[in-house]
């Protein structure tokens, strides 16, 4: 229900935080379950928000368990459809908690729902494919379901991070029949082929968008100066504390886009409230004017800032 809700919100949040974002081959986010989704993983949870966003029917996501730590981290990551999966890493002791999220993954599938696995299981802010584990293999392998199991490759890409303003291209493969991905009788051959295979094809799909930025007309620089002005006291503050929250991590740009998205209506609200009572200005035209300088900023930001 949450997910459902939150989807077109999200959708119209990223239209103000990112760019442009470019989707190949369009027509397989129309694609029902049982589908189990392998991706790259170049930029945190951001990953997963703007993959889930587009695609028409609800998923799943597969995401680091130490974002799972605290209690109510863990009932709002589960109102947005996301399973905790660990690594070695973030404790030995809770590597058995990995049997919860393959064996959701499992029920999931078979219920022909759609289940999103990064398959490198790891995120370094770089848009180079990493090593894979074997997480999306295994789900594929232990999938008992009555329907055919497919795997559909999704290679995302950035023109930068640590930054809003970016641009994102998101390539989606060709659907394919996990049992031709898992020819042999040895688990352990099936599991190599399988990310042979995928590897093969993600390597594809990795596409890193032009930085390049297009001339922009006097007018349109004039409304983004103006936004500036009219955001730089909210948006300060909200940057400037994330950074200090997400230092030395891979969360920032994820981090920043989830408060902007939170707080960002609040701030219009006071700023609505503030302009009708003290200046008597239509809170229509200062809406208009702040939802389009907003967008303006980020048509007319420099992408290498």
């Amino acid at each position: 229900m949450i997910y459902s809700i939150l989807k077109p919100l999200i959708r119209i949040a990223l239209f103000f935080f990112c760019r442009k974002i470019y989707i190949q081959n369009k027509s397989a986010l129309n694609i029902k379950g049982p589908l189990l989704l392998t991706a790259n993983h170049p930029n945190s949870f951001l990953d997963a928000i703007i993959i889930g966003a587009f695609f028409k029917h609800p998923i799943h996501f597969l995401a680091r368990g130490d974002a799972f730590n605290k209690p109510y981290h863990r009932f709002l990551l589960g109102l947005l459809n996301m399973i905790p999966i660990y690594r070695l890493s973030e404790g030995k002791e809770n590597l058995v908690n990995n049997n919860y999220a393959f064996a959701a993954s499992k029920r999931i599938l078979e219920k022909n729902g759609i289940v999103l696995i990064f398959i490198e299981g790891v995120c370094l802010l770089t848009n180079q494919l990493q090593p894979f584990k074997k997480g999306a293999a295994r789900i594929a392998l232990d999938y008992e379901g009555k329907n055919r199991l497919q795997v559909l490759p999704v290679g995302i890409a950035y023109d930068g991070f640590n930054a809003w303003g970016k641009t994102v291209q998101i390539a989606l493969g060709n659907p394919i029949l996990a049992e031709q991905l898992l020819p042999f009788e040895d688990r352990a051959k099936n599991m190599n082929y399988f990310n042979t295979e995928i590897k093969y094809r993600l390597e594809q799909l990795i596409i890193v968008p032009s930085t390049s930025q297009t001339k922009k007309g006097k007018a349109l620089h004039f409304l983004a100066h103006l936004g500036k002005l009219l955001h730089q006291p909210f948006f300060s503050v909200i940057q400037k504390q994330v950074k200090s929250k997400t230092n030395r991590t891979v969360f920032y740009d994820s981090v920043l886009f989830g408060s902007l998205f939170i707080l960002y209506p609040f701030y219009l609200i006071l700023i609505l409230i503030i302009t009708y009572w003290f200046i008597g200005i239509s809170t229509y035209f200062i809406l208009v004017l702040f939802i389009l300088s907003a967008r303006t900023i980020v048509l007319c930001k420099n992408p290498a800032k």
